[in-house]
């Protein structure tokens, strides 16, 4: 069923990265598996318990990761050549904006979270040490 599940997208989407990754594609599921994957455990526990200001670096390190290879991945997806792709790829600029749209939010929610992390006076604010 999932191997089904692949294929549609895979079809529907234009996406052949899914079916036959390139080697850089690769390195970001492995990122993906061994650094992101733990972190959305200890993520979602300090956002649902609130107040957890020790989030801030890890959460920074997480998003700008996530947006980098997202970077990476959205320029391949707008400019490269998938016409010499064993698996169909996007050929018109209608079909790669769909694949970029779902694509997108994987940029968007990383970069939310940093700008949460960085501006949001509760996780920004400067701890107050008192002096004794």
């Amino acid at each position: 069923k999932l191997v089904e599940l692949l294929s549609w997208y895979a079809a529907t989407f234009r996406d052949p990265m899914m079916l036959q990754p390139p080697e850089w594609f690769k390195a970001f599921i492995y990122c993906e598996a061994f650094l992101q994957m733990p972190f959305f455990p200890v993520a979602a526990y300090a956002f649902l318990k609130g107040g957890c200001r020790w989030i801030r670096t890890p959460a920074i390190i997480y998003s700008t990761h996530v947006a980098t290879t997202l970077v990476a991945i959205l320029a391949h997806i707008l400019f490269h050549d998938f016409s010499g792709s064993e698996h169909l790829g996007p050929q018109t600029q209608r079909e790669r904006l769909v694949l970029l749209s779902v694509y997108a939010p994987y940029l968007l929610i990383p970069l939310l979270i940093l700008f949460t992390m960085l501006y949001n006076p509760h996780y920004n604010a400067a701890e107050k040490r008192k002096r004794k």
